[in-house]
């Protein structure tokens, strides 16, 4: 059963939905990347809802059906602060079961600043083509003016479908990156590094080794910084950004889940 909520967030009204499956055993949190929604996340619900969990997510603030200028985030530790607003909801409908993160390339970077400013409140940490590592928002910041130019959709999965549903998705955005949102991802990325050692247990690494948008030796740097916490990689040959979307998935998949009921089993 799949319902749908709002809870008010730094922004205004953030819209949340809520993945139900038999009896849980386990709560898992999905969080999104740049630009797109969480209703892009049905698939990998029901595979963790088919591992033993209730699982909960949200559309960022200026994403999907939040509140919000379309892609605008000034500010990602208030982010963070609304992402928690939502693992309490979901704690409280589900106190005493364990919580794990299950976190995709912008929202891989709000996942690990999320460990780092709630230190031990995660069971497990599972990071998908996580944006940490890169100078890629200094990069673009450095330029007079910032191209118009949206994200490729060859560049997001093999899989032609998914380039035609993304690119013909409403709820996704389509535009050039914002200058505000750039600057925000920089001093996130300088906050994740500087602060690293804070991030302990259990983190999975996923990450596609064709990802040309956040190509695997950038993530690499930034994984590297997690010494306290206890990292397993996996890497898929040929597959790029979005792992979860790609024609391989179904291995990406069962190695999440698998890695998600092995630290929360009791």
């Amino acid at each position: 059963m799949v319902y749908e909520e709002t809870l008010t967030g730094h922004g205004g009204e953030v819209h949340v939905r809520v993945w139900e499956h038999g009896e849980p055993v386990r709560v898992a949190i999905l969080v999104h990347g740049y630009g797109e929604h969480i209703g892009r996340y049905d698939h990998v619900a029901r595979a963790l809802g088919d591992g033993g969990a209730v699982v909960w997510g949200l559309d960022h603030v200026g994403h999907g059906r939040s509140d919000g200028d379309r892609a605008l985030v000034p500010d990602f530790d208030a982010v963070v602060d609304d992402l928690h607003r939502l693992v309490i909801l979901a704690r409280d409908a589900h106190p005493a079961l364990p919580v794990v993160m299950v976190a995709h390339s912008m929202g891989g970077m709000i996942g690990t600043r999320y460990s780092e400013c709630f230190p031990g409140e995660l069971t497990g940490l599972v990071l998908s083509a996580p944006l940490i590592g890169t100078n890629a928002a200094g990069a673009l910041l450095a330029l007079d003016e910032i191209p118009e130019i949206p994200i490729d959709v060859e560049v997001l999965s093999r899989d032609t479908a998914v380039q035609t549903a993304y690119a013909e998705d409403p709820l996704v955005y389509h535009g050039a990156f914002k200058r505000p949102t750039l600057s925000a991802m920089a001093t996130a990325l300088l906050e994740i590094a500087l602060d690293a050692d804070r991030v302990t247990g259990p983190v999975l690494w996923q990450h596609g080794e064709a990802d040309q948008l956040v190509p695997l030796e950038d993530s690499r740097r930034g994984v590297r910084l997690l010494r306290n916490a206890l990292v397993e990689e996996r890497h898929y040959p040929g597959a790029r950004h979005e792992i979860f979307n790609e024609t391989n998935r179904d291995q990406v998949l069962a190695d999440t889940v698998e890695f998600v009921e092995r630290v929360t089993a009791r």
